[in-house]
């Protein structure tokens, strides 16, 4: 088969999965071939661990670093982004370039 090969993927690898609402982002590392969710993360939870104002821009860094913390204690250094509906600029490429810049491989 000739052509772009872009939107074909290695099942093997794990998919980020990204939700954004107008005030919170959320994060999950899925196995797609086990159907299970590896990792989940959000700004809610770090909200509550930790009570400073922040902007919606800080919040995605965190949460990039924080989720990248994680894959690599499961010793995860490679993924897939699905970033769905959502262009890659603002928040998600915040949250995208925390979790490349902690040595995961997107």
């Amino acid at each position: 088969m000739k052509g772009n090969n872009r939107n074909i993927r290695n099942m093997n690898i794990p998919r980020l999965s990204v939700f954004r609402s107008n005030k919170e982002i959320y994060v999950q590392i899925i196995d797609d071939i086990n159907q299970i969710t590896l990792i989940s993360y959000s700004s809610i939870i770090e909200k509550k661990k930790n009570n400073k104002k922040m902007t919606k821009s800080e919040m995605s860094n965190i949460v990039g670093k924080k989720i990248a913390e994680k894959m690599l204690k499961l010793k995860i250094k490679k993924i897939f982004v699905d970033i769905k509906k959502y262009r890659y600029k603002g928040r998600i490429k915040i949250l995208i370039e925390a979790i490349r810049k902690n040595g995961i491989k997107i």
